[in-house]
């Protein structure tokens, strides 16, 4: 690729660190102008400070690139609006929105508690819907937009002690393909992701079953700068005839569910 994103202006939500930083990187390295949103919490989403978000700001600089740094909780509807209007502030415009912001908690169903079931549907589905929705009059508007939800392959077949994280990241493939539907006659596309990237949420996964360890590593080959090239491609141009879809990224595979 060769500055397939150039004048155009990308919020990568979740981009402090994992895949979410590869994506923002690889975005302003291709051209774009970059909000880094993230709200610097752990995988369960407890803590927050903008440093990570910052460090990738400075690194996007440190290559000649355009980027600031949001700590917006998404999560929150103000939140996702207020990233929003700081990115149409600082640049003028948004083109594409990557939703990617997602935590874990990990607890096996009969076990599972509303403390550890709302919060990540706030973040892994919500905060997808807010973010998309902040966005869409202005896209509408313009005529032209593109909207990258990461799903998971926990949604889209099932995981182990993630029926909170699965149904969250099923709802965002739901969430993607009705956006495609409401918003094709303005130009506006959206796709969704089902990834499998060594990240620090994955390596929450417990090794305690040989179907999990086999899993774990699997996914140490598949470290997230494998997956920015595809989300950055579905920001550009060159994807303006792509929307609705559900594509599996594993190893040096993509395929469509």
């Amino acid at each position: 690729m060769a500055n397939v994103l150039k004048d155009k202006v990308v919020i990568v939500t979740g981009a402090g660190r994992g895949v979410g930083a590869e994506i923002a990187k690889l975005a302003a390295l291709e051209g774009a102008r970059v909000i880094v949103n993230d709200l610097g919490g752990n995988e369960r989403g407890e803590g927050g400070a903008l440093g990570p978000a910052q460090e990738v700001v400075e690194a996007i600089k440190a290559a000649g690139g355009q980027a600031i740094a949001n700590g917006n909780d998404v999560s929150s509807w103000d939140g996702a609006h207020e990233l929003f209007a700081q990115a149409m502030k600082t640049f003028g415009d948004v083109d594409a929105i990557v939703n990617n912001a997602g935590i874990l908690r990990d607890t096996i169903f009969h076990k599972m508690s509303e403390a550890e079931w709302d919060p990540v549907i706030a973040v892994n589905l919500k905060a997808c819907f807010n973010v998309s929705r902040a966005a869409a009059p202005h896209f509408k508007d313009k005529g032209k937009g593109a909207f990258v939800h990461m799903s998971s392959t926990s949604g889209l077949i099932g995981n182990f002690g993630q029926v909170n994280y699965g149904a969250a990241k099923m709802g965002v493939a739901g969430l993607s393909k009705c956006i495609a539907l409401d918003m094709a006659k303005f130009g506006v596309r959206s796709n969704a992701l089902a990834p499998f990237a060594w990240t620090r949420l994955v390596g929450t996964i417990p090794t305690d079953t040989p179907e999990n360890q086999r899993r774990v590593e699997l996914a140490k080959t598949m470290t997230p700068d494998k997956i920015a090239p595809f989300v950055v491609a579905l920001c550009s141009d060159s994807a303006k005839d792509v929307t609705g879809q559900i594509f599996g990224v594993r190893r040096n595979e993509i395929v469509l569910f």
